[in-house]
Formats: structure tokens, sequence, C-alpha cells
């Protein structure tokens, strides 16, 4: 089997130098290939696509695309794809979280007979809040999922072709890629795999950004937040007509008005706010609509480096 491994890139010249090292020793130990490394540079602005470069001049399996700006990670990682060869292709990050040595463990599940087998993260290293943030926000989209996502399951993986193809071949630019994994079907399973602490640097995705990926995930594979909408839409209607027989019936029966000034204001206030709230939901669906609708290419290549020269860059996509 040919093995080609995807790795976004966005300033990580502190940790490429050891990924490279490490990820090297293990395909060189892998039977078959030859293998190949694509790296896509996610407009860094370190040093880090002159060490791919320079990479790619000693390693011709080392393959480099570089983005003509940063167009965040999943848009990174589909351009990665879209240049993969393999008759697998194993998805891992830069930062060496995703550690190297698993791959062989991957190969091998995957050599059993399954299109995807994904890795589940266990005993993270990161810290108390964001551990918790992770394993709340899994378990919510897995929940409000119309599919059945799996929990605690990052990019990390490895996909047969067809799979990869069928992933290519989804033109929405608002990408959840973990959730597309699972949506193309096939033979999926999970392996246990112990995350790593980040190798050198910090994180490159900020909360803002967690957060609007953790978006893309909800709204790309779940309209209950519509449906919650009109469940407590009906509610309060429920609610309302029953407030206005009681009124009807103190008036008529008990010869007294409901009082309440503060309870009004309250409920109306309230109910604004809930108006407001799901103006927004919408909002969020609809503005992926306008994005999709605009039909602007997924990310725009800058350049390609293969079989270490350089080659015209491809179409954007």
């Amino acid at each position: 089997m040919r093995l080609s491994v995807a790795v976004p890139v966005h300033n990580e010249e502190q940790v490429l130098p050891e990924l490279l090292q490490r990820l090297t020793a293990v395909l060189d130990a892998l039977p078959g290939g030859p293998h190949e490394m694509v790296f896509v540079d996610d407009g860094s602005r370190d040093g880090s696509l002159s060490i791919l470069e320079a990479a790619s001049g000693r390693d011709t399996r080392v393959v480099v695309v570089s983005l003509s700006r940063n167009f965040g990670h999943q848009a990174a990682l589909s351009a990665a794809l879209d240049q993969v060869t393999g008759d697998a292709t194993l998805v891992m990050d830069g930062d060496l979280q995703d550690r190297p040595e698993e791959i062989p463990r991957l190969v091998a599940k995957l050599q059993e007979g399954f299109d995807v087998v994904y890795a589940q993260r266990v005993r993270r290293k990161e810290g108390t809040l964001l551990r918790t943030a992770y394993f709340l926000f899994y378990r919510l989209i897995t929940s409000l999922s119309e599919l059945r996502l799996p929990l605690d399951a990052g990019d990390f993986s490895i996909m047969s072709r067809r799979v990869v193809a069928a992933i290519r071949s989804a033109p929405e630019h608002n990408r959840y890629l973990r959730g597309l994994r699972t949506w193309v079907g096939f033979r999926q399973v999970g392996l246990e795999v112990e995350r790593a602490e980040r190798f050198a640097g910090s994180s490159k995705y900020s909360f803002g950004a967690l957060v609007r990926l953790g978006f893309d995930g909800i709204f790309a594979f779940s309209t209950a937040p519509l449906r919650a909408a009109a469940v407590l839409g009906g509610v309060g209607m429920a609610l309302s007509t029953l407030f206005a027989l009681y009124s009807i019936y103190a008036r008529v029966v008990l010869h007294r008005s409901p009082q309440g000034f503060t309870a009004i204001i309250v409920v109306v206030t309230f109910l604004a706010g809930l108006n407001l709230f799901f103006l927004g939901i919408i909002g969020e669906y609809l503005g992926r609509v306008y994005e999709e609708a605009k039909a602007r290419p997924l990310y725009v290549v800058g350049r390609l480096i293969r079989n270490g020269r350089e080659h015209p860059a491809p179409s954007s996509r």
C-alpha cells in the first residue's frame, strides 16, 4: 500500500524539523511505497515555508502546497486532500500532538478491511477548562446531529482512496471534515490514541476559531437549533393561552384582574431576547447559504512543489 500523509501547517517553524524527522523515520519503516508527505502551508508568516522547501529539495517524497494567504485549518486540510495520490491517506496536525509513531497502528487497522480508522483521543494534555470544553462539545454535537458522529475523534485518521474521493466531491465551504468523514459512510472504526503535548510553540487555534469550528460542525450536520425555535414557540403559545384563559376566568368568575406589572416586563423582555437569539441562529444558517451561493474558491494555491521542483499552481477550488 502506498500511503499519503496530509499535514496542514501554519507558523510551525519550531515544530517542523522534529516533525519531518519523526515522520520520515516512520514512513521509512513502513512496507510498500513510495509514500508521500503533503504539507500545506496555510499562509505562514514565519520560516515554515522555507523549511518545507528545503525538505522537498532533500526528499522527493515531500510535497509542498503554499496557499496564497491564510484560509483556515479546514481549508488547508482540504487542499492537502486534493493533492494526495496514495492508496490511503493519513490526516494529522502539524504540532506533533498527533504522534507519527501511531501511524503503523492506524495502517494495520485499516488493512483489516476498514475504509476509515479515526483516532479517539484519550488522556489529553490540555488544561482542565479546554479538556472539559472538548468533552462537552463532542457530546453536544453528537446529540444534535442527524448522523452518529464518533465521540472524542478529531481529524487524526487514515482513509481509503474512495473515502478521500467522496470527501473531495463535497462542495461546501464551511467545512467540518471529521463530520464529512462520517457522512460518506463505508466501514469505519475508532482506535484509542493518547493525545500528546504540543512539541513547541503555542496553539494557532484561538478560542474564537474553536468556537467557529464548533458552529460549523453543528450547523452543517444538524437542524435541531431551528426545530428548537419551533418547539419553544409552541410552548410559549401554550403558556400564553393558559394565562389568557385564567385571566378571563379571574375577570368573569372571581371579579378581579390579574396583577403584575413587573412580571409582564420580565416576560416581554425574555421573549424579545429569545426572538433575537433565534434570529441569530437563523442568521447563521442564512449566512452559510450566502457563502455557498457566492461560489468562491475554498482556497487559492500560490505555489506547488512536487518531486523537488516547482509545478504550475493547480486551479483553485
